[in-house]
């Protein structure tokens, strides 16, 4: 004997899909840069270690330096020459490595989850550049805030003129950290890459010594084309103006020049965001083709 049982029909939840829109890919934007904040937050010793290179280059190496070209500057303080060169090139690893962290969310499949989110690429891409960006700022902060101790004013005008220039290379080289670790799919592979490929840039920038007569004519032709050189003209250009009329530091710095016509400031700024716009664009288009 059969017995049939009736049952009730199964109710469905109803699913709301998302409309898209500029605002949908905004919020995704910010999720993927609140995530970066969050991981900066819960790993405080990843800020800390960071900074021992560029404090090692401003009083260690500085000092040294100081001591070896004192008979030859005139007076100046090759330590305050030095402080923008360290600020910038400090913050170049912090920038890349973050973006390159993404390497570790393809390796655990966080990244898949992301990619087949209802968002486009583009939106995680310019995430994680911001994330970069704000998370080599903030390191920065702790940079600046030595400024007196190698006799840079603490100016208002000044402390955000780096501030922005800090956050506009991070930004930069976030990107570059995105086209790098958009193809690499190891660690093991992108890590003596990043090294090989940043420490050129680093020392080939004018960083750590002036450039224009005072360098050899083939590295300042160099210098030209490196956009890390005109991120740290134009951050040493302001720390430069914003030093005493009669400071000797002051004949150290020569500044970027195209066919003679000396490049402002806010050219460089420019030049350096242009490359970044640039590299965010291919990091996009990448992305877009990936996985």
């Amino acid at each position: 004997m059969t017995t049939t049982v009736s049952r009730p029909e199964l109710e469905v939840a109803p699913v709301t899909a998302t409309s898209g829109g500029w605002l949908h890919e905004l919020r995704a934007i910010g999720i993927v840069w609140q995530r970066d904040m969050v991981r900066m937050k819960a790993d405080p010793a990843r800020m800390v270690s960071t900074l021992l290179q560029p404090l090692l280059f401003l009083f260690v190496l500085g000092a040294g330096l100081s001591a070896a070209v004192r008979g030859g500057t005139g007076g100046a303080d090759f330590k305050t020459f030095l402080f923008p060169g360290v600020l910038i090139t400090g913050i170049l690893f912090t920038a890349v490595f973050s973006a390159i962290s993404i390497v570790w969310d393809r390796e655990f499949g966080f990244l898949r989850e992301m990619l087949v989110a209802p968002i486009s690429s583009s939106s995680i891409v310019i995430g994680k550049c911001l994330g970069g960006a704000t998370i080599a700022t903030v390191q920065s902060i702790l940079i600046i805030a030595l400024a007196g101790t190698v006799h840079v004013p603490y100016h208002a005008g000044l402390m955000f003129g780096l501030l922005g220039i800090v956050f506009v290379t991070s930004f930069t080289m976030t990107a570059f950290g995105l086209v790098l670790a958009a193809r690499v799919k190891s660690v093991q592979t992108l890590m003596p890459m990043v090294n090989m490929l940043l420490m050129p840039l680093t020392f080939m920038s004018g960083s750590l010594y002036p450039l224009g007569a005072k360098a050899p004519q083939w590295l300042d032709i160099v210098a030209r084309y490196n956009p890390i050189s005109y991120a740290v003209t134009s951050a040493r250009t302001i720390v430069i103006h914003n030093l005493p009329a009669d400071n000797p530091t002051r004949t150290l710095f020569t500044g970027l020049t195209w066919l003679g016509w000396p490049v402002p400031a806010w050219l460089d700024v420019i030049v350096v965001a242009g490359v970044g716009v640039a590299l965010l664009s291919v990091a996009c288009l990448l992305f877009a083709r990936t996985e």
